[in-house]
């Protein structure tokens, strides 16, 4: 019996369609290695656990029934772990199919090593500078907290945090690995324990990290093999429970490893710390919600400004005059706070900035400002010409000003584009047909530009009979001539060490990537390394969710009554056996069976869908039909259910409800 060499363990949270290409990347990383796979799942109600069992029926599901955190969960199959080397993975990656030889064949050449990490790119294949860090020391967590490491990242000193100075193509010992790849040996957790479980989420890497190194062994970045992280998928770093639960991880790392003098100092710095990020990210929350309805306030009080002298010389004419301060200080302000409003309402400060609904919403401001101008009192009512001009004001200044700044500064004030981004699918013949054709149901919409075949081979072009844009070596140049904005690549056709070696060589690129796993319905990518992972998913309604399964109930329920209602004209039309038809209706109001079920087929098919009463009617209720069609059919009723559809099928069969027609046989295995 083989030795078993490796276990990968994966912990998952509401990240499925991550999870599903990660857990590709590991199945082709496993090949010709003694690994088992764990994938604990944290109480995910995203279909994980579902898709799992579908799709990899070689791991081991630890399915909890509430979040027990990042160590805790990594605990429980690590104390069941069998290999003589862990890799704690997060769901939010994509390793290379030899990073798995390679990392062990460095760990068993170095048995000094305790730990080691890779080198990790972002979507867009920039370095992520956390594939290597040091201790957070009180100096270096003072650096690192106050901006001086962003400030001098290649330091020796105030870059110490992510080791800038040091060459990140080159292998290094480093003190602390990252928890999104820390590859350990299992000797060395005997020796010093598994993750503290104390550390719900952040600062357990560090911890461990830290007492391997104590435990006398050594931490490795290894940069040899490279991973793809799309960086806190299930995390958003700017929030302020992110820096309350980070920065608390932090405390306990030095209450435990520091002295106390150190700690106290640690903690009050990192006290400290939490208010001034914490007010920052209040602060830069209420800039981003209130200075753009403020400039627009003030741009559209800027036109009474202007206009205001131009009327008043026109009413009151050589004599001079104008308007009393109550329109400057009550009026004009009340104005301004409408106009803002009502774009508001329109929703055009959500991003992205859709100039059309800012129109709308200064449409709507003249609408309201005159409604209540004419509730006012006589005394009040200054100018509605005035209103008029400042209405027509705002209807082009509020626009033009919103489209001047997302021209100017597109990255703060980004402007929904009308334009599709322009694509191309990285593959060969058959996953050109399954990708084009899954990109042409998703939201947002794109524009398929064309195929780059994998190869340059001239029989693999004569083959193609749709757009193609060249092979995988002439990729540059059909970026260029075709200008591509996104590309997404087929893992069936390429190697992840080839879409990470193309993704590096087209680094300085403005293109975006995304990866389509192998029969996915998911389109993975990330923009920014500062962006969290994102995805091109098919728009699905599937029927297990909580309220479709409420709808097609009260649908159930609105028929069976609505029949049993009108059963003297129902008798008629069903003929022969209505006490049957009526005692159906029946099992139907008492949950026993649903009006629309799923073709019959056998269990193990129906096990990999949301489960359904038996059906008095089927999905496709046709004689002659293949199982592949079948099949088919009811993954499509399951993806896409619709209450019209039930109706459809209802109505369409009402004559051919006699007695058994329909329905399932009675040792039917489909479960409610």
């Amino acid at each position: 019996m083989h030795k078993m060499r490796l276990s990968v363990i994966v912990v998952n949270y509401n990240v499925k369609h991550f999870l599903e290409q990660c857990l590709h990347s590991v199945r082709a990383a496993s090949r010709g290695l003694a690994v088992e796979v764990f994938v604990v799942d944290n109480s995910s109600v995203d279909g994980s656990c579902q898709m799992v069992r579908a799709k990899f029926p070689e791991v081991t599901l630890v399915e909890n029934k509430e979040n027990v955190g990042f160590s805790r969960a990594n605990n429980q199959a690590l104390r069941v772990a069998k290999g003589e080397y862990a890799l704690l993975l997060n769901p939010d990656t994509v390793v290379e199919e030899s990073t798995f030889r390679r990392c062990l064949e460095f760990m068993d050449a170095h048995p000094e090593a305790g730990g080691l990490g890779v080198k990790m790119i972002d979507g867009r294949g920039n370095f992520l500078p956390e594939s290597k860090r040091a201790l957070p020391t009180p100096a270096v967590a003072f650096y690192k907290i106050f901006g001086l490491s962003a400030l001098f990242p290649r330091s020796s000193r105030f870059g110490r945090y992510h080791l800038g100075h040091l060459d990140p193509d080159q292998t290094h010992d480093v003190e602390v690995l990252s928890g999104a790849f820390m590859l350990l040996r299992q000797e060395a957790l005997a020796k010093v324990g598994l993750l503290d479980e104390e550390y719900f989420m952040y600062g357990e890497d560090i911890d461990l990290s830290w007492r391997i190194v104590q435990g006398g062994y050594r931490n490795y970045y290894f940069p040899q093999t490279r991973i793809i992280h799309y960086k806190g998928e299930s995390t958003k770093k700017g929030s302020i429970n992110y820096v309350l639960v980070f920065y608390n991880a932090m405390i306990i790392f030095a209450r435990k490893h520091f002295t106390r003098q150190n700690a106290r100092f640690f903690a009050l710095l990192i006290r400290g710390a939490i208010w001034f990020r914490a007010g920052l990210s209040i602060g830069k929350r209420l800039w981003d919600r209130t200075h753009l309805p403020a400039l627009e306030g003030l741009l559209v009080g800027l036109g009474f400004w202007l206009l205001t002298p131009i009327w008043e010389a026109r009413v009151f004419g050589a004599e001079g005059g104008g308007y009393p301060e109550a329109f400057w200080r009550v009026s004009v302000p009340l104005y301004c706070l409408s106009w803002v409003g009502s774009v508001w309402a329109a929703g055009g400060y959500q991003k992205p900035y859709h100039l059309a609904r800012v129109a709308r919403g200064a449409g709507w401001g003249v609408v309201f400002v005159l409604a209540w101008y004419s509730l006012l009192p006589e005394e009040w009512r200054f100018s509605r010409a005035l209103v008029l001009l400042g209405g027509l004001w705002s209807l082009v200044a509020l626009p033009l000003s919103r489209l001047a700044l997302g021209r100017l500064l597109p990255g703060q004030y980004p402007l929904r584009s009308q334009r599709k981004p322009r694509l191309a699918v990285v593959g060969g013949p058959a996953e050109w047909a399954r990708v084009s054709a899954l990109l042409a149901e998703v939201s947002p919409r794109v524009e398929v530009v064309g195929a780059v075949l994998p190869r340059a081979a001239a029989a693999e072009e004569e083959a193609f009979d749709g757009p193609a844009l060249g092979s995988l070596d002439q990729l540059e140049e059909a970026i260029r001539v075709h200008r591509l904005e996104e590309l997404v690549f087929c893992a069936s056709d390429l190697s992840s060490e080839q879409i990470i070696s193309t993704m590096l060589r087209l680094g300085d690129s403005p293109v975006r990537f995304k990866i389509a796993p192998p029969e996915s319905h998911s389109i993975i990518g990330s923009n920014s390394i500062e962006a969290t992972g994102e995805l091109y998913a098919v728009r699905q309604n599937p029927v297990g969710k909580t309220s479709n399964r409420a709808r097609k109930r009260l649908l159930d329920l609105g028929v069976s009554v609505a029949f049993l209602l009108s059963s003297p004209i129902l008798a008629f039309a069903i003929r022969e056996n209505f006490g049957s038809f009526a005692k159906r209706c029946l099992d139907v109001i008492l949950g026993k069976k649903t009006w629309v079920g799923y073709n019959q087929l056998p269990d193990n098919e129906l096990k990999k869908l949301p489960h359904l009463r038996p059906g008095i009617l089927t999905v496709a209720q046709a004689e002659h039909v293949s199982h592949e069609e079948l099949l088919r059919r009811n993954m499509r009723y399951a993806q896409h259910y619709l209450p019209s559809n039930d109706l459809f099928v209802i109505f369409r069969h009402l004559k051919e409800l006699r007695a058994g027609y329909g329905l399932p046989p009675q040792d039917t295995n489909q479960k409610s």
